[in-house]
């Protein structure tokens, strides 16, 4: 459960984080990095894909900076994943909705 974010920090089960991160059901990848700066491709989540969730929430920075390749798009769909894409502030509130109901990954940006 994400218990706080704000521009640069997000709580995650009383611990804080300052770098962007995947939340997976059992475990946090903090300092994850994207091969593009501000732009997601399949490449950056090649993990998530392979944890196969029924829900993907993408958190698109404070300011949704953060755009989403239309393959990774379609990877989402064509595997039966609801992609939720989204500024990282509305993102947590979709993440900490879903995760208690269905196997949901977060790939968060916590920056712009």
């Amino acid at each position: 459960m994400i218990e706080s974010y704000d521009f640069g920090r997000m709580s995650v089960d009383g611990r804080t984080y300052t770098s962007d991160l995947i939340i997976f059901p059992d475990r946090i990848k903090d300092s994850w990095w994207r091969k593009s700066g501000h732009n997601l491709c399949l490449e950056d989540i090649e993990d998530v894909l392979k944890e196969k969730p029924e829900i993907l929430v993408v958190g698109t920075g404070f300011y949704g900076i953060v755009s989403v390749e239309e393959e990774v798009k379609k990877q989402a769909q064509s595997k039966g994943i609801e992609l939720i894409i989204e500024n990282t502030k509305k993102a947590v509130q979709s993440f900490n909705k879903s995760a208690s109901k269905k196997k949901t990954i977060g790939a968060f940006h916590l920056t712009c």
